[in-house]
């Protein structure tokens, strides 16, 4: 450290006015820096937008989120306009809108087939429009899961247009008339993410007519279940005749999909220009057909089986899943929108998560946990003093997925040492997050859980440095924090 930014260290932190005019700093203006935002984990540079944002779209991670209206449980709790504004405010950047018919022709939104409560559709798309752009410039993608009759659709798309005004996006842009545009040039604007009728030019040709009560059907593929198409036709990516889609196959085949008919405004589908709607049936059918403007959603069940890993997220679910999402997304100034690293990007990389790549970049990452300040109290404890331990739990590809402990100290969450150092060899850290994990030993109900904190491995400040801690709910537990010290070499 230069003198430089010594003396500047001094001057904004040490609070005895004669130990700073000799330029020196006490213990006081020690833990007052150490304490400070420039002593965290997370590194300063990417707490704003540093990443190229000029690539297509599909060159980054979105953060996005599912049945974003919900804020409890899926069957009985209630929707609510927090579901929204909670994911917004996070930096999510695509959500959910699951529209239904409602009285006197208003849509409304809720989980449909369930006892959750209703929302009108206007006062979603009004709370939206408050607080899309609060956190992030980026474009927010509305992704309708639409069950509305016609006439709704078309109130729904002149809610859009009136709410959104020159913010929707309505027309394809003059520069991207062929391929997906960046983020940078669809800054401030909405997408609608929707099933479409027909092509983008003729969208463009219908610009400014009168297409009230216009309906048109679209072929729409949906998976189906098995009982349901036995003895039936279905539609399935065939491997030895990529050629043809359409077959009739056995109980065992999989996946089993079926056509059917359904109705679309054409006021809403004219909404839609960089992200149609589009049934995911295999990798191959998308490589072969899909095109620049079309867009799948996978269900879990079926990423599982593609990629072994979770994808749908709630935001209004805490847990595991959330706190991987939230860390990943606090790079890049929390913009909700994250550069791909290269050979997910190019075509011609043959990345298999299963295997280190050809061109891998290890990183060593060493881990001193030095101790805890402040750490919440266990609940279960009369006197409320924790047994504490920390877990740091590496998540990355599979090679990569690994955590280790510290040991316990009794009775002491106020300011638990360990002193402990932890080393941990990353194949591809380009993809890897570490997760700090507090938690009280419970001998017979299991451990309880007390903070956490999860970050990008590249995203880690080297030197001695504090973790912040939060709640289950992400809510922050300051003053609560560990004290590390953070080595890493590539």
């Amino acid at each position: 450290m230069n003198h430089t930014i010594a003396f500047e260290i001094i001057q904004k932190y040490e609070p005895i006015e004669e130990v700073k005019r000799a330029h020196q700093m006490s213990f006081e203006g020690f833990i007052r820096y150490m304490g400070s935002s420039e002593c965290l984990i997370f590194k300063p540079d990417c707490r704003r937008v540093y990443q190229d944002m000029t690539h297509p779209l599909n060159d980054y991670f979105i953060s996005s989120s599912h049945n974003t209206y919900l804020i409890s449980d899926q069957l009985l709790g209630p929707s609510d306009l927090w579901g929204y504004v909670s994911a917004l405010v996070k930096g999510c950047r695509c959500l959910e809108i699951d529209c239904w018919d409602g009285s006197q022709n208003e849509p409304v939104v809720y989980h449909g087939y369930t006892l959750t409560s209703k929302l009108l559709f206007k006062t979603v798309i009004q709370a939206i429009h408050k607080y899309a752009f609060l956190t992030s410039d980026y474009p927010v993608v509305l992704s309708l899961e639409n069950h509305c009759s016609p006439s709704q659709q078309e109130v729904m798309a002149d809610t859009l247009q009136s709410v959104f005004g020159d913010a929707l996006l309505s027309d394809i842009l003059d520069d991207f008339p062929d391929k997906l545009p960046s983020p940078e040039a669809l800054k401030f604007k909405i997408l609608v993410k929707n099933k479409k009728i027909g092509t983008l030019k003729e969208t463009r040709e219908r610009k400014g007519s009168n297409k009230h009560g216009q309906v048109e059907e679209c072929e729409e593929i949906y998976q189906a279940v098995e009982d349901e198409i036995e003895g039936s036709e279905a539609l399935v990516s065939s491997e030895n005749n990529p050629g043809k889609e359409i077959e009739t196959i056995s109980r065992g085949g999989l996946p089993l999909f079926k056509k059917r008919k359904v109705k679309v405004a054409l006021a809403l589908s004219d909404l839609v220009i960089y992200t149609k709607a589009e049934k995911f049936r295999s990798f191959q059918h998308s490589r072969l057909y899909q095109q620049f403007n079309e867009s799948s959603s996978i269900g879990e069940s079926e990423a599982r089986k593609l990629l072994k890993l979770k994808v749908a997220l709630n935001f209004q679910t805490p847990g595991l899943p959330m706190d991987l999402q939230n860390g990943k997304f606090l790079d890049n100034g929390s913009s909700g929108y994250l550069l791909k690293p290269q050979f997910l990007r190019d075509n011609k990389t043959q990345f298999n998560p299963n295997k280190p790549p050809k061109q891998s970049d290890p990183v060593t990452l060493t881990i001193r946990l030095i101790s805890g300040t402040q750490l919440p109290p266990s609940s279960h404890s009369s006197s409320n003093k924790a047994d504490t331990l920390v877990i740091l739990e590496l998540f990355g590809v599979p090679n990569d997925q690994t955590k280790q402990q510290t040991r316990v100290i009794k009775r002491n969450a106020f300011s638990p040492r360990w002193n402990e150092t932890f080393t941990f060899i990353i194949q591809v850290p380009e993809l890897a997050l570490m997760r700090f994990v507090v938690e009280s030993q419970g001998l017979i109900a299991g451990n309880e859980f007390l903070g956490q904190y999860t970050l990008p491995v590249l995203s880690m400040n080297k030197g001695y440095r504090r973790v912040p801690l939060f709640s289950k709910l992400g809510e922050s537990l300051e003053p609560a924090s560990l004290f590390v010290y953070v080595w890493y070499i590539r």
